[in-house]
């Protein structure tokens, strides 16, 4: 279950976010690119930019939906 209290840093501030669960297996960049990142230092996923249209909020909770490890959340603020 993801936790808003730890998600990384680099989250921009909204409602999804990337937690310290992840495991960077790149699912979040597949499913919604335009909205998740890998860290090109530390190797994990981050929300770059929050969904604005109904797509990127489809794929964003593709994104959730799809994580092996639960570590998208999506009752960040």
């Amino acid at each position: 279950m993801p936790d808003k209290n730890n998600k990384f840093k680099e989250n921009v501030l909204g409602k999804f976010y990337v937690d310290t669960d992840c495991i960077a297996c790149d699912a979040c960049c597949l499913a919604a690119p335009d909205n998740f990142e890998i860290h090109e230092d530390d190797g994990h996923a981050f929300v770059k930019k929050q969904p604005i249209t109904k797509k990127e909020i489809e794929d964003c909770q593709e994104a959730l939906d799809t994580c092996p490890v639960e570590a998208i959340g999506s009752d960040g603020e």
